[in-house]
Parts: C-alpha cells; structure tokens; sequence
C-alpha cells in the first residue's frame, strides 16, 4: 500500500510538471526568438541611422558604423539598387532585401538564422537597406539555459512530492497494518488488544468497531467459562444423591433394586432437562427469551419435587403466592435454575421450613426464599462470589443465581441474615396484578 501510494503521488507529480512545464517551455523558446528579432530590428536601425548619409552621398560606408559589439552578428548595407555596398551576412535574402527597398521592416528564421531586414531612408526616401543577421543557436543556447533551470525545479518539485507522499503513505498504512495486527491477535483469541488511534476518522472508526468487538468477546467468554463452572458445581449435588441411591440399593443385596433404579431415573431426567436450560440460557441467551411467566404455575410445578427433597432430612416446604402479585416478565428456565439454587441452599445450610413467598414490590415481582436456620454470616459481597464456596459451599451457586437473575433484568440479595432470606426481585409484566385482589393468599405445605 505504501508503495502504490507513493508511486500515484509522484506519478501525478510528474503529469502535473509535464502538463505546465511542455507549454512553458514552448513559450519560453517562442519568447526568446521574438525577442531576438526585435534585437535584431533594433540593430539593424542603429545601423541603418549611422549609414544613411553615407549611402545618400553615394560615399564609402565607415567600417565603424557596421562593427557591432555582438561577435555572433553579421551586417551587409546596400544601395537602392540592392547592391551590396559594405559588410556581408551569410545566405541569399533577396526576397527580403526587396521587402525592406520597399519601405518595409521584416524578420524571419531561414535555415539556422535569424534574419531582420531595415530601410535606410533619408528624408521620405529609401536609398538602401540593412540586413542583419545572427545563428539560432544564440537563442538555443539562452533557452537551454532557462529549461536547465526549469527542469531543476521540476526535478526538486517531484522529490518533494516524493518525501510528502512517503510521510503520507506512512501515516495511512500504520494504522492499518495495526489494525491488521489487531485483528491477527483477536483471531489468535487474545481480546485484550486494543487499536491505537491514527488521526484519520474512517480508520479510527473500523478500529473502535475492532475494540468494541474485542471488548463484547472478552465479556463473552469469560461469561460463558464461568456460566460453564457454575453450571458444573449445580450438577454435582443431583449426581451426588443419584450415585449414593446406585451405592445404598448395591449394599441392600435383600431389597429389590427396582424403586432406586426408577428414582435414580428421574434424577436422571431432571439432571437432562437441567443441562438442556442452562445450555439454551448460556447459547440464546435470556434476553430473547423472555415472557410472562406465571410463578405460582412454575413453583406448582417444581413444588413437590422440593418438598420430597426437604422430607428425606425431615423438613417442610410452604409455598405462598400473593393473588395481587402480577406475572414475571423474565425466561421461565431462569427463573427454575435460580428458584432451585436458592432451595438448595437452603436444603443444605438451613434449618426447619424453608418458605417461598411471591409478593407484589413496588412495580415487581419479589420471590422470598426463606429457612428457621441461624443465619448467614458472611458479608453479601463474600457470599455471592465464586471465592466464598472454599469455606462453605455457598458461593458458586449463589453466583450463577445472581448472574441469572442481573441477564434477566433483576436482582438478587440477601434481605435478611437471621434468619436468612433471600429476595429475588423481576421486572413485572404490563398486564397488571392478578384477578380477584381481595381472595386471601394461597399457601402449599410440603
């Protein structure tokens, strides 16, 4: 690119000094020669001034009067007669020492001369004429001189193009060849390149496009590894209680295997329809999917499979949902993974009842998940970060929950220690609150 731009600048240099220079030098040398013959009309007057008498009195032409300080001229004087009566010029001029017997004054280049031929007059009458001659390449020479000079500042004009064009080149051709090293690294998935800016608009556009993609990669990946981690660590639980159901019907040789493989199947159904949501929500991602969902129809749905989960360690699950609580607007698999994490937190960190409550919250819908246990006592900061799980196993799932939650719109906190609640807040459909506001709040017991 650099080359191509140099060589179009000079070339266009070079066209530009042709297209002024060709007709300048014409007319220089054109300008040179008329100049020239009016020199030599002037000469041949002077002379002509200085013989008149001498021609009028039919006496001999003094010698000095014809000497002319210019080596490269020749002069001839002739009667009226056209007798040639002092000096001498090369070649034949008859026509225009008729011309100038005539009265007349004229010029013309013949061969390599330059002739100008003059009257001499006395009174009104022409009693002879002067010829004066010189070599065109007197005028050559002067010319050559001139297009000497002019070809030298053409020559300075294109190396100056020259020198413009290579700093211009450099200055276009770097930030591409940066954006091209960019876009080599962001192939090679480093997305913490970042374009230098050039100073020139349209580049710095595609290179703020190339950061700009860069910087939606970057948050991409590094969303969906720890999407993927997350994910993982909310798998592990489900499989753990399936292996130990496989492990727990292997020792009981007496007991038929049947119940544990039929259990352990629908674990296995559930841990399927687990990885198909979160693999939807981590590829489509929650945005497109979002709609209305109807929270008391999904916990009516995934109600009892919680509570048979709390009753093997001997709890309850109470399930409440305000009539006057209006329609989620959020992806229903988001709002299942995150009910479930929260359960399941709840399930191995709490104690007594774990309850979860729908209620209206100021233009949302808030879900209260809450247990009888001690409470939490790390900070909310500590606790939904994927460093807490080292000491309790709290932290990745309430991570990915929080996660969830945020790409839906909403929000996850802890609103109480002690005991512990935990609210999830979702935007609210537009379609209003429930019918029948006044029928008193429904509860499920597990």
């Amino acid at each position: 690119m650099r080359t191509r731009i140099v060589a179009l600048a000079v070339l266009a240099s070079v066209l530009a000094t042709c297209l002024f220079a060709v007709p300048l030098a014409v007319g220089v040398l054109q300008y040179a020669a008329q100049h020239e013959r009016g020199h030599l009309v002037r000469v041949a007057s002077d002379v002509a001034i200085d013989v008149s008498g001498d021609v009028y009195d039919d006496d001999p032409v003094d010698p000095d009067d014809i000497d002319l300080e210019e080596d490269d001229y020749s002069v001839a004087v002739y009667d009226d007669d056209g007798d040639r009566l002092a000096g001498g010029v090369p070649g034949e001029h008859r026509r225009m020492l008729s011309q100038a017997l005539d009265g007349e004054v004229r010029t013309r280049s013949q061969d390599d001369l330059l002739v100008a031929a003059f009257p001499i007059t006395h009174s009104d009458d022409v009693v002879g004429a002067v010829l004066v001659t010189t070599p065109r390449s007197t005028v050559l020479d002067q010319v050559a001189l001139i297009w000497a000079g002019m070809a030298g500042l053409a020559a300075t004009a294109v190396a100056i193009t020259l020198l413009v064009a290579r700093g211009q080149a450099w200055r276009l051709a770097r930030p591409l060849e940066d954006l091209e090293e960019s876009a080599r690294r962001l192939g090679d998935g480093d997305f913490s390149v970042r374009t230098r800016r050039g100073g020139i608009e349209e580049i710095d556009a595609v290179g703020a496009a190339l950061d700009t993609t860069a910087i939606r990669l970057d948050d991409l990946l590094a969303r969906e590894r720890a999407f993927s981690a997350d994910a993982s660590h909310q798998l592990r639980t489900p499989l753990a209680g399936m292996r130990l159901r496989l492990e727990a019907a292997l020792e009981r040789t007496d007991a038929d295997p049947r119940q544990a493989i039929a259990a352990s199947l629908v674990d296995a159904d559930r841990l399927e329809a687990i990885i198909d949501e979160l693999l939807g929500l981590a590829r489509a991602g929650q945005a497109a999917s979002a709609g209305p969902v109807d929270l008391d129809a999904l916990l009516g749905e995934v109600g009892p499979e919680w509570a048979a989960r709390l009753a093997l360690h001997g709890r309850d699950l109470a399930v409440r949902v305000d009539p006057g609580a209006p329609d989620a607007r959020a992806s229903g698999a988001a709002v299942r993974q995150v009910l479930g994490v929260l359960v399941d937190n709840a399930t191995t960190h709490g104690r007594g009842t774990v309850t979860v409550t729908v209620r209206e919250a100021a233009g949302a819908v808030a879900v209260d998940v809450s247990d009888e246990g001690p409470g939490v006592q790390d900070p909310e900061g500590v606790l939904f970060s994927r460093q807490a799980d080292r000491r309790d196993g709290h932290g990745i799932g309430l991570a990915l929950a929080r996660r969830l939650v945020e790409a839906e719109q909403g929000r996850l906190t802890l609103t109480s220690a002690s005991p512990p609640v935990f609210t999830m807040l979702l935007p609210a459909t537009s379609t209003g609150a429930r019918e029948d506001d006044a029928v008193p709040a429904r509860q499920r017991g597990g």
